[in-house]
């Protein structure tokens, strides 16, 4: 988990619009912090890429419904984490509704930190209606938090191309290529990252392509990172390079 000096790499548009198309220069926000070393266990090949049994607006209700193919999958939870606007509040959590309307339970623990832009808070800063950043383990369509950071700060974060596409049942996604693609890169390989390195993955994702669910980061052979999102209808797999610069999107 990050302490007040972690990566600034926040989602600009967490609580405005998604990031509208077109031909964008490579993210330049970067982690201003070390890289720690990821887990060492493989992922497997198959699975889907929406909420598992996902109801009520913005719900999913299952499968990816793009023109792609299958997805890195996972065993289990895994690191990763969302951003959007709070609401139901509660001792123990809260729900999250993303950019695109996905709705997402957010467990809370005592072991959860809190920071509010750059300082560092408590849980009572978590009101209905504040722009969120979480960051923890993701099963489905919940997370359980290890941080949420309140009123992230923008980073100014650019697109290599292209725009998040909102999941809506029955209606494919797209099969557009924007960016780099690792030439390494093949579905199903590499291994699940976790600790700092996958936060700052999942952070510098969600800066560009705000609007889904991360649930894993998996570290490819060339050291770049697949960051794999869920709940929308593209981008699935966004490309996060040594330095935590989005580089690329496929679905």
């Amino acid at each position: 988990m990050f302490s007040s000096k972690r990566s600034r790499v926040i989602a600009a548009g967490i609580a405005a619009v998604v990031i509208a198309g077109g031909s964008y220069g490579i993210v330049d926000a970067t982690s201003s912090s070390a890289t720690t070393a990821s887990s060492s266990s493989t992922t497997s090949s198959s699975g889907g890429h929406g909420f598992a049994g996902g109801s009520g607006t913005g719900g999913l209700a299952g499968g990816s419904g793009t023109g792609g193919s299958g997805s890195n999958a996972r065993s289990g939870p895994a690191a990763g984490g969302s951003a959007g606007t709070a609401s139901s509040v509660s001792s123990s959590g809260f729900t999250l509704t993303t950019t695109t309307g996905q709705k997402v339970t957010i467990k809370e623990a005592s072991s959860t930190t809190y920071e509010q832009g750059t300082n560092p808070a408590t849980v009572s800063a978590v009101t209905s209606g504040a722009s969120v950043l979480v960051l923890g383990t993701t099963d489905s369509s919940t997370i359980t938090a290890t941080q949420v950071i309140v009123d992230p700060p923008s980073s100014g974060a650019s697109s290599p191309g292209g725009q998040t596409i909102g999941y809506s049942k029955g209606t494919q996604g797209s099969t557009e290529k924007v960016g780099t693609i690792p030439s390494d890169y093949s579905q199903g390989s590499g291994t699940l990252a976790s600790g700092t390195t996958a936060d700052k993955a999942t952070e510098a994702a969600l800066a560009v392509f705000p609007g889904g669910v991360v649930d894993r980061v998996v570290e490819l052979s060339n050291g770049d990172y697949e960051v794999h999102n869920i709940g929308v209808n593209w981008p699935h797999h966004v490309f996060v390079n040594a330095d935590f610069r989005v580089i690329g999107a496929d679905d």
